[in-house]
């Protein structure tokens, strides 16, 4: 809550608390009127009519022989009533509405009932009552969260590990091994380790990405050129599936950004596409300008992704594979890491998927 907010709160609690005092005072104020009209009354009616003995009589000539007391006690007797509305009620309220704030310690889903005249307060303690379950669920998710990453971790550090202690192992016992059978036993331990340090930078970097400002050093960057660049140095990577790289891409496509960090989007994407696309298929990189901003696609033939997963593309550690076998695909952090780097560029990202197409959509400010 603001400074002013919270003044101009203040302000309002004490305004509404002087009207208070000042309607407890007005009644206060009539009903002494009141009875000094009575009273008045009374003796008047006693002197204009001639009236027989009788109860009224008795209950007149009472009132006039006593009627500092008689005034007294009335005054008193309002003053008690006047007051259990303005003192009394408003502490049984008050009670209740202690009994409501410490139900927010442990909110359940039954939502807090107060009495007709305290209905604001009853709407705010059901909005913080709302904000405490969904701060619980998402403590709860975010354990789970971290839970899964350990578990992720454990796993896919260990199976590249395990690969390379066997093969070192390998190389250890058997000295008699012929030249080619070591040189190829100690390329697959190579292959590991890489593997292992890529899995090591993944975490450190979403972890980086996380909890951390991104800074960004800006400058003009030509994307057409980075994205020819890039498409090349993959050349290798899906030439391994018989895949192709098609650039279709507009002579403009200039934007100020962080060179490195946007490099790494496109890493991502690629890679995403090495590993989902169908063999023998072929990458699509379209780019152009379109409504004051630069829009790139990356499309691909492979697997038709449900919706349900489509939505959690972008998701730290989600893999469209339900083995996390660090052969079937990434830790899946390439994604989320690349949604990071777009929204703190004013971008956005999206994916499609239908008929057997995978389409990654980035929109960047021009």
């Amino acid at each position: 809550m603001s400074e002013q907010s919270f003044s101009e709160r203040l302000k309002g609690c004490r305004s509404r608390a002087l009207k208070t005092w000042l309607h407890y005072l007005g009644y206060l104020c009539a009903w002494a009127a009141v009875l000094l009209l009575v009273m008045s009354a009374a003796t008047l009616l006693e002197n204009a009519f001639i009236l027989q003995p009788g109860v009224l009589f008795e209950l007149l000539h009472f009132m006039r022989s006593n009627v500092e007391v008689v005034f007294g006690v009335l005054l008193l007797a309002g003053w008690a009533v006047i007051s259990y509305f303005y003192i009394a009620r408003p502490v049984r309220d008050m009670e209740m509405l202690m009994e409501s704030t410490e139900a927010l310690a442990y909110p359940g889903d039954t939502p807090i009932r107060l009495p007709e005249t305290m209905q604001n307060a009853e709407n705010r303690l059901n909005l913080v009552r709302e904000q405490a379950l969904h701060n619980i669920r998402a403590a709860r998710d975010a354990e789970q969260r971290k839970n899964d990453l350990v578990v992720y971790l454990a796993h896919d550090l260990k199976t590249p590990l395990t690969s390379v202690i066997g093969y070192l192992t390998l190389l250890q016992d058997e000295p008699q091994l012929s030249p080619a059978m070591r040189a190829r036993y100690t390329g697959v331990a190579l292959e590991k380790a890489l593997r292992l340090e890529d899995l090591i930078n993944e975490f450190f970097d979403i972890t980086r990405f996380s909890l951390t400002h991104l800074e960004f050093e800006l400058q003009s960057v030509d994307l057409k050129r980075m994205l020819e660049q890039i498409a090349s140095e993959f050349e290798p990577t899906l030439r391994q599936k018989e895949i192709r790289c098609e650039l279709d891409l507009s002579q403009a496509l200039t934007i100020v950004c962080d060179p490195d960090k946007m490099a790494r989007v496109f890493d991502n994407l690629l890679n995403n596409a090495a590993h989902y696309a169908y063999p023998a298929s072929v990458v699509h990189i379209r780019g152009g300008q379109k409504n004051g901003k630069v829009v790139l696609t990356f499309q691909n033939s492979g697997r038709t992704i449900p919706p349900e997963k489509l939505n959690r593309m972008f998701d730290q550690f989600f893999r469209l594979d339900s083995s996390r076998g660090t052969d079937a695909g990434n830790a899946g952090l390439g994604l989320a890491i690349a949604r990071e780097i777009v929204e703190a560029h004013g971008g956005s990202i999206e994916a499609q998927s239908e008929q057997g197409t995978i389409c990654f959509t980035v929109t960047l400010p021009a």
